[in-house]
């Protein structure tokens, strides 16, 4: 080997690099523990004392902040916290931007776009196509009634709609930008380490990462919140009591109310429903069943006060139906016709109560003082010593705030402070208040007030934020999915090190020194680039052990023929790392687990584009290990005259002397591929395959109970709570349950999550019995053993887009090899045998999916974990005929005696031992990692397990009959000819 002080020079400096950005990493690692320890599971302890190190010099001059900076992110399946994806509404910032326009032909474009969005597809662009087709030329987006209004100056109704399009492009692109900006300010003030936000693409969604949170209620709120600041003037009781007496009236015919046997209320005892004077031989209950919206009144609003009646919670979506009918509306008087009926802010102290306000709102809807004049939000306590949040106007939102205090205070009327159309609170103006500041109150906890003055700071989101994709994972589970990771590489590795010493002898040590620089240098590349370690990202580094030392292995055995032909040591040893030796087949293999990881890379997300990140720089460093590294021990063994013999004396007539006729068995194994896909083929029409919420949407929650629980008695339990079926499966053992459910997932919103929290706390409390509170269940906390200790949402639009990208992702792997094999093989049977092999071995693990997903004791789910599976089996089966391949080639150029099938019976046997070593060190760190690699990657290892073994048969039974029965039969009688005269 040239070169060779050059080589040691930089494996040297890449190693002490690799160290050097590893040392971060343990620092940081020393100094969060001490902190743990510290805060005793205070985690606002734990902050505040980590904080209190930011900036002091911790290591080698680099501050505590700076260190941590430059280690190995974990993934949240490893450090526990909150993942969530936002999707900002495009369809609520078109509407901003046309002014809330009523145009018919704009808004039925809006409702087929949100309809017929197809998945991947941008609802912009969705839009676009919709109001192509519903205006057919009848009105132009540059409509003075559509986009060409006070709010878009850049747009004038003579514009085209090609013109249009990209400013209402740029204008979407600023709001959205507008939205990450302000979720930012939130989540940097929130208080969590290392929070991650980032956009995605152009598609208005943005992904927030807070490792370590815990408050999930809490965090959903603060996320979703589009702080919409309003100050109204209320209606006073009386002022609407004949109105809700009317509507009462005109309800009664039309709802179907209870039959009561009591003679029938009079008018002035359902006028008492609004005064609390109820008479006392009239009954609550005969009032309530014969009066479908005052019969819902829990107490009255007091004479002169802001609060109209007292309502259950549970009844507001019913009020609000009632409310909003034309019918219903239309009896509020002329001055009144504006009215916004608006709700109170459930008291925590008073749950079961919430107060109605009517809110004195004009035609256009614009608030005589907007949260846009707000220029600072502080938390604070008032005068009784309450959590409250004072808040302070520009100087035009001074002189506004003033005009409206004192038009109100002239009645002595009452101003609801509106967030987000909830009225926190409604205090009585009894006189003009200058200074430009104003005081919210209400029954807040101090969280509660930190996080809306946080919100009031960073601004109002430009649009509603729905949370579409959302998991939450447990610290306590994300120890355990590091101690299962490093148990399983610990295993792995030390059994493929094992096995290379025991098959190779003293060149399998150098091939296991190589592996342990290649881990070093993979480690120190993943510190170096910021990238983020998951579970499954340490599935990849376990793999790559597996893949690493199949250069090493394909090296060797090509050494091993050069020896057994006759060549001298060091010509085996430069034959076998030259191109017409091993090279070709090694770039070749990993050209095409490159492509496929790359393909994983670009159309995965989360975990797996970890496990595509560390696979793809496994590949790179144990090219460069496999190559340099063990060759500088070799080199020195030939300089010093010492043997080697690349194999033990027990191992070194292993796999030797093949003589199988691949060709001949291919009736059998044509036969038996056949039966699998056909077989196949009617498990998917008959059982189908277990589909995950990744592929259909949903909500997936991980429970842990004190003692075994039975599935079906969850199941009947929870789909009596929540109305819905509701799947329940054992997960790992019989005290840990996996949940799944698909209510309400069509709908968003900070309210609807809560609502599927607390149905999933009062279906499952019973089965504890130290009384788990709802916290507890719900949210996440250091050595949580009990409740909630992983959740996972996600929507169906989300859900479209993953089955999308999977579909494509798939196709586009066997397409891109396949196109690379044909360039470099220059001969398209090689490229058809090699997708046959694949299409066969995608096709065989589906099959198996299909047919066990409902006997094994292991969820096997089609996820995107499982679509990884499938990538990686393809990459690894690619990778295997490619040698097969390589070998036929060579074989077909040399000067093999016999006809055409018998040389490429003869090229397959002699790779054999490459063959069976690599898939049995494959196969060796798979089942580790099936054993100890714990429940929720077990399905995805599964996969990958059947992929190697059926990949192995393919590459040898089905994609080498297949190019030979492609082949030409003038192709074959040229090379026979060639073969013959080589041997004349």
């Amino acid at each position: 080997m040239q070169n060779k002080g050059l080589i040691k020079f930089f494996a040297i400096l890449f190693a002490l690099v690799s160290i050097y950005q590893l040392s971060f990493t343990f620092v940081t690692s020393n100094i969060e523990s001490k902190a743990k320890a510290f805060a005793n599971g205070d985690s606002q302890k734990e902050l505040a004392y980590l904080d209190s190190i930011g900036k002091e010099k911790v290591f080698l001059g680099h501050t505590f902040n700076e260190v941590r900076e430059k280690q190995i992110n974990k993934g949240l399946d490893l450090e526990g916290g909150i993942n969530v994806t936002l999707q900002i509404s495009i369809k609520d910032v078109l509407k901003g931007l046309a002014n809330n326009s009523k145009n018919p032909v704009f808004n039925q474009a809006l409702s087929e776009a949100t309809k017929n969005r197809e998945g991947n597809q941008d609802y912009l662009d969705a839009f676009f196509i919709a109001f192509d087709k519903v205006s057919n030329g009848s009105v132009k987006l540059s409509s003075p009634e559509i986009f060409a209004n006070r709010n878009l100056t850049e747009i004038d109704s003579k514009m085209t709609d090609a013109q249009v399009k990209p400013i209402i492009k740029q204008k979407v692109k600023e709001s959205i930008e507008s939205a990450f900006n302000v979720l930012r300010e939130r989540i940097d003030k929130f208080g969590v380490t290392q929070p991650n936000i980032q956009k995605i693409g152009e598609s208005g969604r943005i992904l927030v990462e807070l490792p370590g949170a815990k408050d999930v209620d809490r965090i959903t709120k603060l996320l979703q919140s589009t702080a919409q600041l309003e100050f109204w003037q209320t209606y006073k009781a009386e002022e609407i009591g004949n109105f809700l007496l009317a509507a009462n009236e005109s309800l009664k015919k039309t709802e179907k109310t209870a039959d009561v046997k009591k003679e029938t209320p009079k008018a002035s005892q359902i006028d008492s429903l609004l005064t609390g004077s109820t008479a006392k031989d009239t009954t609550a209950a005969a009032l309530a069943a014969s009066n479908p919206l005052l019969g819902l009144v829990k107490s009255p609003g007091q004479q002169g006060g802001p609060v109209l009646a007292y309502f259950d919670p549970k009844d507001t979506a019913k009020v609000n139906g009632f409310l909003k009918r034309e019918d219903i509306r239309a009896l509020l008087p002329a001055e009144q016709r504006f009215a916004r009926f608006a709700w109170g802010k459930v008291n925590a102290k008073t749950p079961d109560v919430v107060e109605l306000y009517a809110l004195k709102t004009t035609r256009d809807g614009v608030p005589p003082v907007g949260g846009g004049v707000v220029t600072s939000a502080k938390d604070d306590f008032n005068q009784l010593g309450k959590p409250c949040v004072t808040i302070q106007f520009n100087a035009a939102g001074a002189r506004k705030w003033e005009d409206f205090t004192s038009d109100v205070s002239k009645t002595v009327g009452f101003i609801a402070i509106v967030l987000d159309n909830t009225v926190h609170s409604a205090p009585r103006v009894e006189k003009p208040i200058p200074g430009g500041s104003c005081e919210i109150s209400g029954a807040f906890e101090i969280s509660e007030t930190k996080d809306l003055a946080n919100i009031l700071r960073a601004g109002k989101l430009p649009a509603s934020a729905e949370i579409v994709q959302k998991e939450v994972v447990g610290p306590s589970l994300g120890q355990q999915a590091i101690d299962n990771g490093i148990m399983s590489s610990i295993v792995g590795l030390a059994l493929v090190c094992l096995w290379m010493v025991f098959y190779y002898g003293r060149a399998g040590w150098y091939a296991n020194v190589a592996l342990l620089v290649n881990l070093l240098l993979l480690f120190g590349i993943l510190a170096s680039v910021g990238a983020v370690l998951t579970l499954p990202g340490i599935a990849g580094i376990v793999l790559t052990m597996g893949t690493a030392v199949d250069a090493n292995i394909i090296i060797y055995e090509r050494a091993k023929e050069e020896l057994r032909h006759g060549k001298s040591l060091p010509d085996a040893v430069v034959t076998s790392y030259s191109w017409q030796g091993a090279m070709r087949s090694i770039i070749d293999a990993n050209v095409t687990h490159i492509l496929t990881g790359l393909i994983l890379f670009v159309f995965g997300t989360g975990p797996i584009k970890g496990f595509a990140t560390t696979l793809l720089i496994g590949i790179f460093t144990s090219l460069f290990t496999a190559i340099f590294i063990a060759r500088i021990f070799i080199d020195r063994d030939i300089a010093a005259g010492r043997t080697l013999m690349f194999a033990t004396n027990t191992t070194k007539n292993w796999f030797t002397n093949f003589n199988f006729d691949f060709i001949k068995a291919k009736k059998f194994t044509y036969i038996f591929s056949s039966l699998v896909v056909i077989g196949s083929c009617i498990s998917f029409a008959t059982f189908g395959l277990d589909e995950g919420v990744d592929f259909v949407g949903g909500r997936t929650f991980q429970v842990k109970f004190e003692k075994p629980v039975e599935p079906t008695e969850v199941s009947e339990k929870l789909s009596q709570e929540f109305g819905v079926n509701v799947e329940v499966k054992e997960f790992g053992n019989p005290s840990q349950m996996r949940i799944i459910t698909k209510y309400k997932v069509q709908e968003d919103g900070v309210g609807v999550d809560k609502e599927v929290n607390e149905k999933l706390y009062n279906g499952l409390k019973s089965y504890y019995a130290s009384n788990i509170s709802y916290d507890d269940f719900i949210n996440t906390a250091e050595g949580k053993t009990l409740g909630v200790v992983q959740s996972t949402k996600v929507s169906a639009t989300v859900s479209d887009d993953i089955k999308s990208n999977s579909f494509w992702a798939v196709i586009g792997a066997m397409l891109v090899v396949g196109l690379y094999l044909a360039v470099s093989f220059r001969k398209w049977q090689y490229s058809l045998g090699a997708i046959a092999a694949v299409a066969h071995d995608v096709i065989f693990v589906l099959g198996t999916y299909s047919l066990l997903y409902k006997f094994m004791p292991f969820h096997m789910e089609m996820d995107q974990h499982f679509i990884a599976a499938i990538l990686t089996v393809i990459g690894y089966s690619m990778n295997d005929t490619v040698i097969v391949f390589d070998r036929i080639r060579e074989f077909i150029a040399g000067n093999t005696k016999g006809d055409f099938n018998k040389i490429v019976n003869d090229s397959v046997n002699t790779t054999l031992s490459r063959t069976i070593n690599t898939s049995l060190t494959m196969i060796i760190v798979l089942l580790i990692m099936f054993i100890f690699g714990g429940e929720s990657i077990r399905g995805f290892i599964f996969a990958m397990l059947i992929g190697i073994g059926v990949g192995t048969y393919s590459s040898l039974f089905l994609a080498t009959p297949v190019l030979v029965d492609t082949m030409p039969k003038s192709d074959k009688k040229e090379v026979e000819r060639l073969h013959e005269e080589a041997n004349v």
